[in-house]
């Protein structure tokens, strides 16, 4: 099941990052926000996904949960992020899946899994995001 972006997200919210990356929130689901990236541009100088824009996507798909728990008139900012690769990617497209491990006032944290196309996990990871007044 997709769940749509909410309306009170602006939709230019979205970093020019992200953008760069290629990165796309495809579920809104507070319970499992879902996000993709391309391997091709963005890889190494030895033709494997790079772990900084691993990276990035985590971050990125952690924080949307973090902001999509947190609600409206709240920002969500990464405070700890912890990644482990455990398989390389070297094309096609990575999907992370963040699910929330506890969400408090003050603190959000998620687990965060990386797969290929073939589902095979790449990297897990945990991102820690602070919540505060937008």
């Amino acid at each position: 099941m997709t769940v749509d972006r909410p309306a009170w997200l602006d939709a230019g919210q979205m970093s020019p990052l992200d953008d760069k990356l290629g990165i796309r929130i495809t579920d809104f689901d507070p319970d499992h926000v879902v996000g993709t990236m391309p391997v091709e541009g963005n890889q190494q100088p030895f033709g494997l996904l790079h772990g900084g824009a691993t990276c990035s996507l985590v971050e990125t798909v952690g924080s949307w949960a973090a902001a999509l728990g947190a609600g409206p008139g709240r920002q969500a900012v990464g405070v700890e992020l912890n990644v482990s690769y455990l398989r390389a990617a070297t094309q096609g497209t990575v999907t992370a899946v963040a699910t929330p491990v506890r969400r408090g006032r003050t603190l959000a944290t998620f687990t965060i899994e990386v797969t290929d196309e073939q589902g095979r996990v790449t990297a897990t990871a945990r991102l820690t995001c602070m919540l505060l007044a937008a």
